[in-house]
């Protein structure tokens, strides 16, 4: 049971850092970039109301948080990527994603307005991530509540996960229920 609820909460294993970078990983994780908001898109394609309330896994979020989670998410990214190309080591700011899962845009803002921002976020972050120079990778932001730095590489591999991450656990509940 156990190890059911670890592969309902991690369903493509839990995030591990890359020990390095190439230029192979660099695409492949441009690539899931690239692709995410379309496959969000699909995530929520023909989902009712009711649906979109059901959680991925007993305690878990919805599929709407889920998605607004996800917009949120990336928005934070977006912007730490903006603040390590411009500042030296920025701080960057937490924030409790469990706390915003629960704001009033989450419950009543339709899913395809946080699709919407993941398509217009990604296309600038990738634009941005496509034309950046070699040295502009091992830039880094410092993040307080984990007490480092992280270079952007680092972050662009984070986020590629975390897209098939919650990607996995639409899709998967989905598969589940035979909503397709």
């Amino acid at each position: 049971m156990e190890n059911d609820l670890e592969h309902l909460k991690y369903p493509i294993g839990r995030y591990q850092k890359p020990e390095a970078r190439t230029p192979e990983l660099m695409q492949e994780w441009i690539n899931v970039l690239t692709l995410l908001p379309s496959w969000m898109d699909a995530c929520i394609e023909n989902l009712d109301e009711a649906q979109l309330h059901v959680p991925y896994r007993e305690g878990g979020w919805t599929i709407q948080q889920v998605v607004h989670h996800v917009a949120d998410s990336h928005m934070n990214a977006f912007i730490r990527l903006k603040l390590a190309l411009t500042e030296d080591n920025p701080t960057v700011k937490p924030y409790d994603e469990n706390a915003w899962s629960q704001l009033e845009d989450v419950k009543q803002v339709p899913v395809n307005i946080s699709v919407t921002m993941l398509h217009t976020i990604h296309r600038r972050m990738v634009t941005i991530l496509k034309n950046m120079k070699e040295t502009d990778w091992e830039r880094t932001y410092f993040h307080p509540q984990y007490q480092k730095s992280f270079p952007l590489w680092e972050m662009v591999a984070l986020y590629a996960w975390h897209s098939q991450h919650h990607t996995e656990h639409v899709r998967r509940l989905r598969d589940r229920m035979n909503w397709w």
